[in-house]
C-alpha cells in the first residue's frame, strides 16, 4: 500500500495544478509518494487495458490518501480527470481518504472543488474529511496558502488516515 498518491487532471504536464498538488503532497507526507499526471496517459485512458492506466488506477485504489487535483475549466474539473475517475468501479476508493484540490483564475469558482469534485470522490467510496482546497492561479506557489488550509485540515486528515 502506498500512503499518498497524487492525481493531476490537467491536460498539460508540469502545470500550475501539478505544482500546487506536489506542494500539498510534500506537506502531507515525506516522501510525498507517486504523482499520476493524466496528461502523460492521454489517449491511453480510452484504450481498454493499457498497462500504464491500469497501474495508475491500482496505485489510486491502494493509497491511504489521494490528492485529486484539477484546474478549473468551465467552472468544474477537467474532462480528462472525469475520464480517469470513470474508469474506477463503484466503491473503488472505499477506505481511501481523498483531498480534492482545484486551481482557478479567480475566487468566483472557489466552491467548485467542494460542490463538484468532492461528490464524485465520495460516490467512489472515498472519505473526504476536510474542506476541499481551492487555490488561485496567482497563489499556486505560495506556501502560506497551503499552510493556512493545513492548519485546520491536518488534524482531520490525521484522524481519518
Amino acid at each position: 500500500m502506498t500512503a499518498l498518491v497524487t492525481v493531476v487532471g490537467n491536460p498539460r504536464p508540469a502545470s500550475r495544478t501539478a505544482a500546487a498538488a506536489r506542494t500539498l503532497a510534500a506537506k502531507l507526507a515525506q516522501p510525498p509518494g507517486p504523482v499520476v499526471e493524466l496528461a502523460e496517459l492521454g489517449p491511453a485512458l480510452l484504450a481498454a487495458g493499457d498497462p500504464r492506466v491500469e497501474a495508475a488506477l491500482a496505485a489510486v485504489r491502494a493509497a491511504e490518501v489521494v490528492i485529486v487535483a484539477s484546474p478549473t475549466f468551465k467552472a468544474t474539473y477537467t474532462g480528462l480527470l472525469k475520464v480517469f475517475l470513470d474508469l474506477l468501479p463503484a466503491d473503488a476508493l472505499a477506505g481511501v481518504v481523498a483531498v480534492p484540490l482545484m486551481v482557478g483564475a479567480g475566487p468566483a469558482h472557489a466552491l467548485a472543488p467542494e460542490l463538484l469534485l468532492k461528490p464524485v470522490l465520495v460516490e467512489l467510496g472515498a472519505t473526504c474529511p476536510t474542506r476541499a482546497l481551492y487555490v488561485l492561479e496567482s497563489d499556486y506557489d505560495k506556501e502560506e496558502v497551503f499552510d493556512r488550509w493545513l492548519a485546520s485540515a491536518l488534524p482531520q486528515l490525521t484522524r481519518s488516515a
